[in-house]
């Protein structure tokens, strides 16, 4: 079953003496599947970060440090061969990153508050504070 749900916050609950860090969702609907201790698949865009070079958005090591190196601490290094005459198709290159759907399986809801239609996820769901996100039981 899908549910459409909208992320709030992220917090911690005390839960036998430990604290959880949650993700507090509102849903749509009535929530009947929804139970303490079940796990779900949830859905949603990933937060937004514009244009990054090939260190953040692909993690490359970057060139030396010393000998002889001016500028070049995070350039991505060699794009291939001279045979093709080409760049391949899938080269990891520096652009837009972020804003594509995620999916995170196995979740635990942790607190259901069926009256006011929050449930508290345990851990980070994808997303900005507000966004749309598809919950599936």
């Amino acid at each position: 079953m899908v549910i459409k749900g909208k992320k709030i916050r992220m917090t911690q609950i005390w839960k036998d003496d430990k604290v959880i860090p949650v993700t507090i969702l509102s849903f749509e609907g009535d929530g009947a599947e929804m139970e303490e201790g079940k796990v779900i698949t949830i859905s949603g865009k990933s937060k937004g970060r514009g244009f990054q070079g090939v260190v953040k958005r692909h993690g490359f090591h970057g060139g030396p440090k010393s000998h002889g190196q001016k500028d070049r601490h995070r350039a991505p290094g060699s794009i291939g061969a001279t045979a093709p005459q080409r760049v391949i198709k899938g080269r990891k290159m520096a652009g837009r990153m972020g804003m594509q759907k995620t999916t995170l399986k196995n979740l635990k809801i942790e607190e259901v508050k069926k009256d006011e239609k929050l449930i508290s996820v345990r851990g980070a769901i994808p997303g900005m504070r507000g966004t749309l996100v598809e919950i599936r039981v």
